[in-house]
């Protein structure tokens, strides 16, 4: 038996045993990081998306997660229902493993950049998302706030590491990384201190998805579908406000990437007003700063990725760094922008 055939009767056997589903249909999907996935057809035409957990998984941080993933929804957000197994748990345990079991959402995940239309339903759905998860527990894993509590001198000595991590592992565009390394490290030298400076002293901290990307909406004619792939931790609700609304493929990419900004803010706090209107303005410089601390994908040695996968980080990494100078070279226009914002929602 293949390793293909003999994972889709393990998923098979699972379903039937924990949840009393017939599969009819199993199909691998591209795995993650500490999970394999796959979409299941049963034989009473269900689709399903079940998720297996390797064994170095955190669980109680995933059944955190799905708990979120079940509260969103039951407050109306569109997210995609979690199935409890024959004990009632959202997380199972069988045949050796961790397994979730999701309804599959009507859509897909889009990998272009946004348009205003789509940024403004995802700008609406988080907002509604945030004011939801304000009443939520505080979950023990914490998103990490490098851009703002870590030092320059630690990213750029990040700079040198990423360099010598490139140089032994035979990096395929060493001049065009050693470029953008030495222009990351002239952007944190240059603008940390001036752009923290213009941040408010506090800033509220909540129960987040904090993976709010464009990887993880479903969505339909311009529209979210689905919101999935929770990891659920405390955080800013500016930093995931700004993580999305400045999505680096969206900004490098496309000529209205301003505008879909704005609509997405202005959405956002038309649902959510009660986030601080100085918190919701400093989003832009919140953004950016993560990007400046963020060297995801400047190298994928020792990753053990596909080439698939491999490439996609090497892309993320070209267009955050376009997504910085645009950002930077804009920021008196995003100001300009946001201060049309207004007091209890909408804009002036």
């Amino acid at each position: 038996m293949s390793d293909a055939d003999w994972n889709a009767e393990v998923t098979a056997d699972v379903l039937e045993e924990r949840y009393g589903l017939g599969v009819l249909v199993v199909e691998p999907v591209y795995p993650g990081t500490d999970t394999t996935s796959r979409r299941v057809m049963t034989d009473d035409g269900l689709r399903l998306f079940v998720r297996e957990y390797r064994s170095n998984a955190d669980l109680e941080a995933a059944r955190t997660a799905w708990d979120m993933s079940e509260y969103c929804r039951a407050a109306g957000i569109p997210v995609p229902r979690v199935w409890d197994d024959a004990d009632g748990n959202l997380v199972t345990i069988a045949q050796g493993s961790a397994w979730a079991v999701v309804d599959e959402a009507p859509g897909r995940v889009t990998t272009s950049a946004m348009t205003v239309p789509l940024a403004e339903s995802i700008g609406a759905t988080m907002g509604r998302m945030h004011r939801v998860l304000a009443a939520y527990p505080l979950p023990k894993r914490v998103q990490q706030s490098r851009w703002r509590t870590g030092t320059v001198e630690d990213a750029v000595a990040q700079c040198d590491t990423v360099m010598a991590t490139a140089l032994r592992h035979g990096h395929e565009a060493l001049g065009q990384l050693r470029d953008d390394l030495d222009q990351r490290r002239e952007d944190l030298q240059n603008h940390v201190h001036r752009l923290r400076k213009h941040l408010p002293e506090t800033l509220a901290e909540q129960a987040l998805h904090a993976d709010l990307s464009r990887t993880n909406l479903i969505v339909l004619a311009d529209a979210v579908t689905g919101v999935i792939n929770f990891k659920g931790a405390t955080g800013m609700p500016a930093w995931e406000l700004g993580r999305t609304a400045f999505d680096p493929r969206t900004v490098a990419m496309s000529p209205e990437w301003d505008a879909c900004a704005l609509a997405m803010v202005s959405a956002y706090h038309a649902q959510n007003s009660s986030l601080p209107l100085a918190e919701v303005r400093a989003c832009a410089r919140i953004a950016l700063l993560s990007m400046l601390f963020s060297f995801h994908g400047a190298t994928t040695a020792g990753h053990d990725l596909s080439l698939e996968a491999e490439a996609d980080l090497q892309q993320h990494w070209n267009e955050q760094q376009i997504a910085t100078r645009r950002l930077l070279n804009s920021l008196a226009d995003l100001d300009d922008a946001f201060a049309g914002l207004r007091t209890g929602g909408g804009r002036s």
